[in-house]
C-alpha cells in the first residue's frame, strides 16, 4: 500500500503562485523551480522561498529577518541575486515572484 504524502503549507502557496504566473514548473539544484524563458526565477528550498530579485525588490527581500542569500551547496558560495525568504513572510512570496519573474523576462530583451 502506498501511503499518500502530504503537501507542506509552504509548497501549497508557493504552486499556487507559480501556477498564478502561469510558468513553467521545473529543477533547480534538485529542488522545485518555476521558470519562465527557460529560466529559473523561484524556488522552494527548506521551507523557504527563494527569488532571483535585484535592485529594491532585492534589497527589500534581503532586509526581511531571517532572509539571506541562496547558498544552495552550504559552502559559503552564495548566489549573488537570489535571496531565500523565510516562511513568516509569506505574504510577501507573491509580490517578490512578480517582481522575480519581471526581472527574468528583462534580461531576453
Amino acid at each position: 500500500m502506498k501511503l499518500k504524502q502530504t503537501m507542506g503549507k509552504q509548497e501549497e502557496i508557493y504552486l499556487r503562485i507559480g501556477n498564478k504566473l502561469e510558468t513553467e514548473q521545473s529543477q533547480m539544484f534538485g529542488k522545485p523551480c518555476f521558470k519562465v524563458n527557460k529560466k529559473a526565477y523561484v524556488s522552494l528550498f527548506k521551507e523557504c522561498m527563494v527569488f532571483k530579485l535585484t535592485s529594491d525588490a532585492h534589497a527589500e527581500a534581503l532586509s526581511l529577518d531571517g532572509s539571506e542569500l541562496f547558498d544552495p551547496s552550504g559552502k559559503n558560495r552564495p548566489m549573488k541575486e537570489w535571496v531565500r525568504v523565510p516562511f513568516e513572510y509569506q505574504e510577501q512570496w507573491e509580490g517578490f515572484a512578480k517582481a522575480a519573474m519581471d526581472y527574468v523576462v528583462s534580461l531576453n530583451k
